[in-house]
């Protein structure tokens, strides 16, 4: 159970200075919680809007914004 092999996936260090912007995004994950609900009752009161249709989509990308940074971060440290 080594993590000096080429295809090692535990990368502690790069995992704990990422928390700091993982923290971040997670904060801004749920501002596009917030921005998620308020464009999905705006899309059901008018469907025909498009504006409301890409931020929702906009606020679905901010709420995965935590998971894909500590993916990004963790994958630039060496182990």
């Amino acid at each position: 159970m080594c993590c000096c092999s080429d295809d090692c996936e535990c990368r502690p260090l790069g995992f704990l200075l990422g928390l700091p912007f993982a923290f971040l995004s997670l904060l801004i994950s749920l501002v596009g919680v917030v921005v998620w609900i308020v464009g999905l009752v705006l899309s059901c009161i008018c469907p025909c809007c498009f504006c409301v249709t890409v931020l929702v989509e906009f606020a679905l990308g901010l709420i995965k914004a935590p998971i894909l940074i500590m993916k990004w971060f963790t994958s630039k440290i060496p182990c």
